[in-house]
């Protein structure tokens, strides 16, 4: 199906294009799912995402089966275990899983989150051999630890077992450790068909392996057995907030995942949601964006526990006063994150034609600038990588990427070429630290080796549009039918829908600089749009003031509006172009 010529070119200068198959398809879920990627014969797996439909057996993992044992055994004999985990929202709920698992299966497990800015990422030699030294037994470390050679090494020397549970990318060598389950080892064959899990996924798998170990030993015969589907609410907020690929096993992560969180049985998920000021059950684009930045806040700006305690605690007073912190290093994180923002702006002005955005700052809180990059990358539509420079010299960095372009394996290439003290993440993000004077060449490298693949994501970048509707055809009912091929994220995008053509009636900003506008179709029935931090744009500026009179099309996302009780239909803008 060919679009209107008045798609070929818009005000952001894209063009609008279908978004592939599925154009003739019986019914708008039907074309939306085919049109995503999945197969014919997957369409009723698709359209309701089980764990049964999508769960492989845990032992196609290597080391998955010797991680299972061990910590069976660990479990039957009452060790000391400690979950030690990363300090985001994937490295929390791993941690919170096991926790909560170890918990119902008789052990009460310790936990260790280091701090982001003392520690860094990952674990340290000193933090496992303190471990080891006050009593642990067992390590399991999640969402951190496929590059932790020394750490491990000396672990080891301490006498302390070390599992591995991670889903970075790993290099050809692996670090030494009882066992090492992670889908993106070079070594994996069908597991690798996972490699977009979470952590928390992996964890999760961990899980359902332990439980199959115990339930051979007979451990159950007298006790309960765990519910492994009542941890999902977990495993969605990680997955989403950890932007993993909405494919396979996490599209039934997450969609069963949402329907446990909205029973609210996790104290201290109930106690976020409400924190979050969400006056209905959650949805998958809340996990994103009210809850997963939550929890990271305490990581990015706080203490870094505050996520591991909220999640595994069963007292709901400690559960509401940990959500109450959280909210209000949230906002803390946002005022810092603004100010890191406005300065990385100004300097992407001097990346020239750099196929990635490189930008550096002394002073610059390590804590937000996954974010501002993340923000960068939007903007710009090329890989952003933000650097905060302390007073000894020293660059911590976070980057995000664009489909196309394997940040985490560029950023592993810069660190084996000696660019960087240390590196490593996965296709989408990466994370880094770099000496200061070895900034200007890491940029070069990488402009260097992605160059190619940044050119070529580029000239296939196009505005993909699922729908093309009238003014008055946007409504709640369209918005809900749309969501029936959710839940969208990364790898699964959400629905785009074309509406047009009409005319901007009244348009200001609200908010910081949010572009809200009432747009009439020329039937004279009306739809609410918001361009979200567009108020400085091309875009922006032309839906304020430049559309005055004519008319034009915009492409964005239906959603439902439930404020004041009443539900209506607006379009979250991403492009415009003009009819006349």
């Amino acid at each position: 199906m060919t679009l209107p010529s008045v798609f070929e070119r818009s005000i952001t200068g894209q063009a609008w294009r279908w978004r592939g198959a599925g154009g003739d398809a019986d019914d708008l879920v039907t074309q939306l799912l085919l049109a995503r990627g999945c197969p014919f014969e997957d369409l009723d797996a698709y359209r309701n995402p089980t764990i049964r439909a999508f769960m492989p057996d845990p032992s196609i993992f290597r080391d998955m089966d010797t991680a299972a044992e061990r910590l069976a055994d660990a479990v039957t004999s009452g060790e000391t275990v400690t979950i030690f985990g990363d300090y985001d929202v994937d490295g929390a709920t791993s941690a919170a899983l096991l926790i909560r698992l170890l918990r119902q299966l008789g052990l009460e497990a310790g936990y260790y989150i280091p701090d982001r800015l003392l520690e860094g990422y990952g674990p340290s030699g000193d933090a496992l051999v303190g471990l080891a030294t006050s009593g642990s037994s067992l390590v399991v470390t999640v969402d951190c630890g496929a590059q932790a050679f020394e750490a491990l090494e000396m672990a080891k020397a301490a006498g302390l077992d070390v599992i591995v549970v991670d889903h970075h990318k790993c290099a050809a060598a692996l670090p030494i450790a009882h066992a090492l389950v992670n889908p993106n080892r070079l070594d994996e064959n069908e597991g690798a068909a996972h490699g977009h899990l979470a952590a928390v996924g992996v964890a999760w798998l961990l899980a359902a392996a332990l439980v199959r170990v115990l339930r051979g030993r007979g451990w159950f015969a007298a006790r309960e057995e765990p519910k492994l589907l009542e941890l999902l609410d977990i495993v969605a907020l990680g997955t989403v907030a950890d932007v993993a690929q909405l494919r396979g096993l996490n599209r039934a992560f997450v969609a069963q995942g949402i329907k446990v969180m909205a029973n609210r049985r996790n104290v201290g998920l109930d106690a976020l949601i409400t924190a979050s000021r969400l006056t209905r059950a959650p949805i998958c684009s809340d996990l994103g964006f009210a809850l997963g930045p939550r929890i990271n806040a305490g990581g990015r700006v706080g203490k870094s526990d505050l996520g591991v305690r909220l999640l595994t605690t069963e007292d709901p007073v400690e559960a509401q006063e940990i959500a109450a912190e959280l909210d209000l290093l949230n906002t803390e994180r946002r005022a810092i994150e603004a100010s890191v923002q406005e300065e990385a702006d100004t300097l992407t002005g001097a990346q020239g034609n750099r196929a990635v955005v490189v930008v550096s700052g002394e002073g610059w809180h390590p804590g937000v600038i996954g974010i501002v990059a993340g923000r960068l990358k939007e903007k710009l539509g090329r890989p952003a990588i933000v650097i905060a420079v302390d007073e000894d010299g020293t660059g911590k960095g976070s980057g995000r990427s664009i489909s196309g372009v394997d940040l985490g394996a560029a950023v592993l290439a810069a660190k084996d070429m000696g660019l960087l003290v240390a590196g490593g993440g996965h296709a989408m993000a990466a994370g880094l630290t770099v000496a200061k004077d070895k900034v200007d060449a890491f940029a070069e490298f990488l402009d260097e080796r992605l160059a190619s693949d940044v050119a070529k994501a580029s000239e296939s970048r196009a505005l993909l549009i699922d729908a093309v509707v009238a003014p008055g055809g946007v409504t709640p009912a369209l918005a809900d039918a749309l969501e029936e091929a959710g839940p969208y994220g990364m790898g699964w995008p959400a629905p785009r829908i074309a509406a047009g053509p009409m005319r901007v009636v009244k348009a200001d900003v609200v908010g910081k600089d949010h572009v809200r506008a009432i747009m009439a179709g020329e039937d004279g029935r009306s739809l609410k749009t918001v361009a979200f931090r567009q108020a400085e744009t091309e875009l922006g500026q032309a839906i304020l003031h430049g559309a005055r009179g004519r008319r034009l099309w915009v492409a964005g996302r239906a959603k439902v509006d439930d404020w004041g009780g009443r539900s209506s239909a607006e379009l979250h803008i991403d492009d415009a172009t003009w009819c006349d």
